[in-house]
């Protein structure tokens, strides 16, 4: 059975149309990657978790910003991994040089006895709908353009 995560999208309607917060995962590994590694904040759910109460959970943690209804059900999609991502939209706004994420310990360097604590999401960013596009993992992409259509707004 495929792992299940679920996320949320915080948007916000500009004079150019539409940006997307998205986050970028911390840690040594991804550093130096960029284009196609930036997500929405996600997560894995607990068992029997509600997929709306464990995306709220996931962006909090992630991110440290607050999240507020109404939310905006998307379509699930499908990783490469084969995870199963089920995402919500909410409106609104936020300073992404304050996100304050959560951490996870990793041995580093690799086969060095030294465990690290990196943060799960180093950075966060606000980017129009050509720029998640590029910055976005194509599976997670028609998230962003359901999200446009239902909002029908351009950008």
């Amino acid at each position: 059975m495929p792992k299940v995560s679920a996320g949320l999208i915080m948007y916000r309607r500009v004079s150019g149309g539409l940006q997307v917060l998205l986050v970028h995962p911390g840690g040594p590994v991804w550093k130096h990657k960029d284009a196609g590694w930036w997500s929405i904040p996600k997560g894995e759910m607990g068992e029997g978790e509600d997929a709306l109460a464990a995306a709220q959970r996931e962006f909090q943690e992630e991110t440290g910003f607050a999240v507020r209804e109404p939310f905006i059900e998307l379509t699930s999609v499908q990783l490469r991994s084969g995870k199963i991502v089920h995402a919500w939209a909410f409106e609104g706004d936020c300073d992404p040089a304050a996100l304050h994420s959560n951490t996870f310990s990793l041995e580093w360097p690799p086969r060095s006895g030294k465990v690290c604590e990196f943060p799960e999401v180093d950075r966060a960013g606000f980017f129009t709908v050509a720029e998640a596009k590029e910055k976005m993992s194509e599976r997670q992409f028609p998230l962003v353009e359901e999200l446009q259509r239902k909002l029908a707004i351009q950008g």
